[in-house]
């Protein structure tokens, strides 16, 4: 008779397991922990307003096309404009927490969340800690709200660090850079193969109040027959309290974007509005890369810049609660096509898997 519900509970479990593995978490999941899906892609933005200075690190841990696994690393700073990259012949993310790691020859990413190590080489090195982390504060539901518990989309988005105090450094070209006191933002997305044709993001503090914090993410998501356009966007206001918006009829986002602009607005039926406009010139922007998982190797894929002007404007009930403007702010838009077409105008050579603003 006990081995009953044993047996039940090994059923219930193997099938969250098979559920979780295409990507989605049920309400009130925890998101950070790796998927086991084809990516899944961890980012830290570091922003010191006081010297004007910001520095990104990413790292996608990769399923190739034999379930073995590899991974995307990236460094890359302003207003030093360098830009590190690399793929890794082995990389592993943590099953049941945030942890993430890669150590090989091309180079080295540790990190869990409350620290990170990069090594890409002499002038591209970050080693910090956090405290005073601001974690995502919404149990039910992470960045992607709803979507989260549908399986197989092809992208998932959760803004996990929404603040923190930075203590650590930065070896960046022939300088050091102490980043003591710096904020730091934190995210995860993950999915099956390939990204959208188009995708566009933005994360943004450096405002007058450091508490603040910005962040949104959109694009095409599908899974099977399902096929729409969706837009989240974040904001945490400087007395802690995070507003997010983006589900479709409760709370819709429209989003107009283009190469050097971004306007956002949202409106939700509980009384929230947000409107989001920001600029950055193209050819101020580094071209990052994008993993292609199942062909183990990375291709430019998104025009991404680490020093725009944001501007945003926060209401509920048509009074404003908060108006913030920051010029550290990081912009991205997303595609293949566009960022090789970019590499191109730089006169970069094909098949390059990314490059620093002006392709310097």
């Amino acid at each position: 008779m006990i081995a009953l519900p044993r047996l039940a509970a090994r059923g219930i479990r193997t099938a969250l397991e098979r559920y979780r593995a295409g990507g989605a978490d049920l309400p009130f999941g925890d998101p950070l922990p790796a998927h086991g899906v084809a990516m899944e892609g961890y980012f830290w933005r570091i922003t010191d307003p006081v010297d004007g200075r910001v520095v990104i690190a990413l790292i996608g841990v990769n399923r190739d096309a034999r379930g073995g696994h590899w991974a995307t690393l990236g460094l890359a700073t302003h207003p030093a404009g360098t830009l590190a990259i690399a793929a890794a012949p082995d990389g592993w993310a943590a099953p049941d927490h945030l942890a993430v790691r890669s150590e090989t020859e091309v180079g080295s990413f540790v990190a869990d969340a409350d620290r990170l190590e990069v090594d890409l080489g002499p002038g591209a090195r970050l080693r910090i800690s956090i405290d005073e982390a601001a974690p995502w504060p919404h149990r039910a539901f992470g960045g992607s709200s709803v979507f989260q518990s549908v399986p197989a989309l092809n992208q998932y988005w959760h803004p996990w660090l929404l603040g923190g105090v930075v203590h650590g450094d930065a070896e960046v070209g022939d300088e050091r850079w102490s980043l003591d006191g710096a904020t730091v933002y934190g995210e995860k997305n993950w999915g099956k193969e390939g990204f959208p044709d188009a995708w566009w993001w933005g994360q943004t503090q450096g405002f007058a109040e450091r508490e603040a914090c910005v962040a949104f993410a959109g694009g095409q998501v599908h899974s099977g027959p399902l096929r729409t356009e969706v837009t989240a966007l974040v904001v945490r206001l400087p007395d802690g309290q995070v507003v997010r918006l983006g589900n479709p009829g409760l709370s819709p986002v429209s989003a107009r974007v283009t190469d050097d602009t971004w306007d956002l607005r949202g409106k939700s039926l509980s009384g929230w509005t947000i409107d989001v406009h920001a600029t950055a010139p193209l050819r101020d922007a580094h071209v990052l890369p994008v993993p292609l998982p199942s062909e183990r190797r990375n291709t430019a894929g998104a025009i991404e810049h680490l020093g725009g002007q944001l501007s945003v404007e926060v209401r509920h009930r048509g009074s404003v609660v908060w108006q913030g403007h920051s010029t550290l702010a990081g912009l991205e838009h997303g595609g293949l096509a566009r960022a090789e077409a970019e590499l191109r105008r730089r006169g970069v050579p094909a098949g390059a898997t990314g490059a620093p603003p002006n392709g310097a």
